[in-house]
């Protein structure tokens, strides 16, 4: 099977859940989640450009179920799209129950990365052209995202982002 330049930013880590990562309901603490899910988005970001990653944004992460003490978590990581020195990173959180073995997608993060320089100046990342249906979906849906972000942020005005415009035509 032939790789994709998307599939070759891939990134996973599996970790089981530990009483020190659980609150006094044993369940996972939202915060190592986050944790775990900057490591392994930045690994991905770097096996795209190769340089040094940052964290810029945290863009989305539902906390949709508990994940329980004892349980498999296993997260996949993968650049959706590459922009002029950012990068933005989906990633999906799998959870395997330690009784049964039944794994679940438990939730959908994404996050933007930047790639800097020695001293911590933006450069340039190379583009990302997705080849799969999946790859293509989410590299048109990171400009959205992207816009929309922009336009939140009072950087982009909304008659400048015709992606989200079409959206509503």
């Amino acid at each position: 099977m032939k790789a994709t330049q998307a599939s070759k930013t891939f990134a996973s880590a599996s970790h089981i859940v530990l009483p020190n990562n659980t609150n006094t309901l044993g369940n996972l603490m939202g915060g190592q989640l986050l944790n775990w899910l900057d490591v392994v988005g930045a690994i991905s970001a770097h096996r795209h450009c190769r340089r040094v990653v940052v964290t810029a944004s945290v863009g989305k992460v539902a906390f949709q179920k508990a994940i329980r003490l004892g349980d498999i978590v296993t997260i996949e990581a993968k650049v959706s799209r590459a922009f002029t020195s950012s990068m933005e990173v989906v990633m999906d959180v799998w959870v395997e129950d330690h009784m049964t073995g039944a794994r679940t997608m438990h939730n959908e993060a994404i996050y933007t990365f930047v790639a800097v320089d020695q001293i911590g100046r933006p450069i340039e990342v190379p583009a990302l052209t997705p080849e799969t249906d999946d790859e293509k979906d989410r590299f048109d849906a990171a400009l959205r995202r992207r816009q929309l972000n922009l336009i939140m942020a009072g950087k982009l005005k909304p008659s400048e982002a015709p992606e989200l415009k079409s959206l509503f035509e």
